[in-house]
């Protein structure tokens, strides 16, 4: 068989590893995608993901081309290769004068045929190729031809380019993959949420963020930091050369038999980059209202109130208060498959089956603002904006919820009734927000008391001083225990309140009323804040009373 028959289709090898039963599609098209932004041979991604073994890949390769593989013999003399030393680093092999009349051409990778052409040129006499694992092929660059794959000649490269190549390398080293793959399945495991790698002028520190709270969890070998930081960022398919500013990317594996998606973020800070990792697990996406945790009567009036035809419902809190999850639900329970839904969201945090959802992409310029004005024109019944953030957004979310549309979204404001303060200070008139804001709901998470180790802790008025709305009741907390990591709690639940919008906070805002004479309406209409509902969720043993003052009045202290 001529040899170029060996060199036809790139695609081969990943091909070749899946029939093999070696490698999964989904896995070879991350790697493709990899290889579209880092120029790296297919087989040299794959390992350097985690996916296949050198051992694999040699395999693999040796079966399907009917080659054979190198085994070294004390008479072998290798030749020498008289060609540019550049061209020989980034496509590596050896010849050796073989005691029969032919010779061997060693590689790692046989679909480079580059390599069959330069043999063809350097080799005196006819040869057959064998294969060889990479890290074997290196030790023979070094020992027989004095050149180093990945050490870059310093005449055509920079010191920090060296540095870059160095840590590519040791990102696709067994331990920094062993590491990174066991960090990610420990955090999982803890049930973080994200993963904090955080430099500092002693080293890096990792943590993790549990129901909430960051929690230490260690600090790694110091030989291995940098390369776990590039191994994160080949993962996310980011520029591990570019450390001067933030970048963006995801990961998507599975792991213990779950899909897992991970949204990476890199910042530079003044001892080296910061990576957090967001921890998105598909399996646990939380979809039933029921399950968010609301009182019976929040929930039921939330539910009516998200089948209305028009207007805005909003819900707000702060950054990581679970918003998102509520639209998510509320979007669900009204998804009856004769309506059309359009979401526009940055990012898309979760697909949903059954609804048109639109990725916010500022750097092509579609942004919140231009992606609605193109939604209005797909004739939908519900709309979710992920976040006004600006007047051009707001203006687009009034104007469509005046025109028959129902509008959810979300805003930063620490209760219900500064929703419509927040609106009026970007620029909403107070006519058109008293017209066209049916609802605001407010909410924070707090940690649930694990059930494993809950025991009494007293009284409320024992705890407070003061009996909390003139009731006194039992008050439980978590003792810690190996099921919660000796954190007392387990699990997070939501706080809520509903400001419903009637005629008469409709007359304050369109009248010009100020924020406390809003809430004193609301008041009197009967309104509970998310305080009265902490506490409700206290006295049902839930979580405890310092989780409900910590998050509801910024006061941290664990005695009460």
């Amino acid at each position: 068989m001529p040899h170029s028959v060996f060199f036809t289709k790139k695609e081969m090898i990943g091909n070749l590893l899946i029939q093999k039963g070696k490698l999964q599609q989904n896995q070879l098209e991350r790697a493709l995608s990899h290889q579209a932004t880092v120029p790296h041979r297919i087989g040299d991604i794959l390992i350097s993901l985690g996916f296949i073994s050198e051992e694999d890949l040699l395999a693999a390769l040796a079966e399907e081309l009917s080659l054979t593989v190198y085994t070294p013999e004390d008479e072998d003399q290798f030749l020498p290769i008289e060609i540019s030393q550049l061209f020989h680093r980034e496509h590596p092999f050896a010849l050796i004068k073989n005691s029969s009349d032919q010779n061997i051409l060693v590689v790692s990778d046989p679909l480079d045929g580059d390599i069959l052409s330069a043999a063809d040129m350097l080799s005196p006499e006819p040869f057959i190729v064998q294969l060889i694992q990479e890290s074997h092929l290196k030790k023979i660059m070094d020992q027989h031809y004095g050149l180093s794959i990945n050490e870059l000649n310093e005449d055509n490269f920079t010191g920090e380019d060296a540095d870059i190549d160095k840590l590519k390398d040791m990102a696709s080293e067994a331990p920094v993959i062993k590491y990174v793959n066991n960090l990610i399945d420990t955090a999982i495991n803890r049930r973080a949420s994200d993963i904090h790698l955080e430099p500092f002028e002693e080293g890096m520190i990792i943590r993790f963020r549990i129901d909430g709270i960051l929690h230490d969890f260690e600090i790694p070998p110091q030989s291995i930091q940098a390369a776990i930081i590039s191994r994160t960022k080949l993962l996310a398919a980011l520029d591990i050369a570019e450390r001067r500013i933030p970048q963006d990317g995801k990961i998507s594996m599975r792991i213990s038999g779950k899909e897992i998606d991970l949204r990476v973020s890199t910042m530079p800070t003044v001892y080296g980059e910061g990576v957090v990792i967001r921890i998105l697990e598909k399996g646990n996406v939380i979809l039933e209202m029921s399950r968010l945790g609301m009182n019976h009567e929040i929930e039921e009036r939330f539910k009516q109130l998200i089948k209305i035809p028009n207007g805005i419902i909003m819900v707000t809190g702060p950054t990581g208060s679970g918003k998102t999850t509520t639209l998510y639900c509320a979007l669900n329970h009204i998804n009856s498959g004769n309506n059309k839904i359009i979401t526009i969201e940055d990012p898309v945090e979760y697909q949903l089956h059954g609804i048109n959802q639109i990725q916010v992409r500022p750097e092509i310029g579609l942004t919140f603002a231009k992606g609605l004005r193109s939604i209005v024109r797909q004739d939908p019944d519900v709309i979710m904006i992920g976040e006004i953030r600006d007047y051009d957004t707001a203006e687009i979310a009034v104007q469509s919820s005046l025109t028959g549309h129902l509008v959810f979204s979300t805003l930063h404001t620490n209760d219900a009734i500064s929703a419509v303060v927040r609106m009026i200070d970007i620029g909403v008139e107070r006519f058109l927000i008293s017209s066209s804001l049916r609802a605001v709901l407010a909410q924070r998470l707090v940690r649930c008391i694990c059930t494993h180790c809950k025991e009494k802790k007293g009284h409320a008025s024992e705890i407070l001083g003061y009996k909390p709305n003139d009731e006194d009741f039992e008050v439980f907390k978590g003792a810690g225990c190996p099921q919660c990591s000796n954190t007392g709690y387990s699990g997070r639940i939501g706080l809520y309140e509903l400001l419903e919008i009637d005629d008469s906070l409709s007359r304050g805002i369109s009248q010009g009323v100020d924020l406390s004479d809003l809430k004193k309406i609301a008041d009197d209409n009967g309104f509970h804040s998310m305080f009265d509902d902490g506490l409700q969720k206290v006295k049902e043993g839930k979580t405890s009373l310092s989780e409900v003052m910590r998050v509801c009045r910024g006061t941290e202290n664990e005695s009460l």
